[in-house]
């Protein structure tokens, strides 16, 4: 038996996957919703957002190697991002994530419980923050 979760034709809504249309992945998609000011700022991320015409939320994560050397760390914040993006519940939004400040260097561990504790405090507060938002 196959899953259908990751099809094209699936919105996703309801569930807790991460498909393809929830994803914002083309350059000209990232740069229109850069195009606009940030919409919240925490210690380490800015959240850019920009209204769509989808029935959900899309997500795009960047984060820089200067920020972030290592892949570990890189991985890691983009895996807690999805992770809290999943559950919150956002209205029909482009929300792209954008790391913009280092979070450790190369001389200490790649990812450690209170790193992963302080940017779920952190992106928990940006989509919170849209959530508020959020249209009746």
């Amino acid at each position: 038996m196959t899953s259908c979760t990751n099809t094209v034709g699936n919105s996703g809504e309801g569930s807790h996957d991460f498909a393809r249309v929830r994803r914002i992945v083309k350059t000209d998609e990232f740069s229109s919703v850069f195009r606009l000011r940030p919409a919240q700022k925490t210690a380490h991320f800015v959240l850019y957002t920009r209204q769509n015409d989808l029935p959900h939320a899309r997500l795009g994560v960047v984060v820089a190697k200067r920020f972030a050397p290592r892949a570990a760390t890189r991985n890691t914040i983009k895996r807690v991002t999805r992770e809290l993006f999943r559950t919150s519940n956002l209205a029909p939004l482009d929300c792209v994530v954008r790391l913009s400040k280092a979070v450790n260097s190369k001389a200490g561990p790649a990812t450690t419980a209170q790193l992963k504790a302080e940017l779920r405090v952190e992106l928990t507060r940006l989509f919170a923050s849209q959530q508020a938002r959020k249209a009746p």
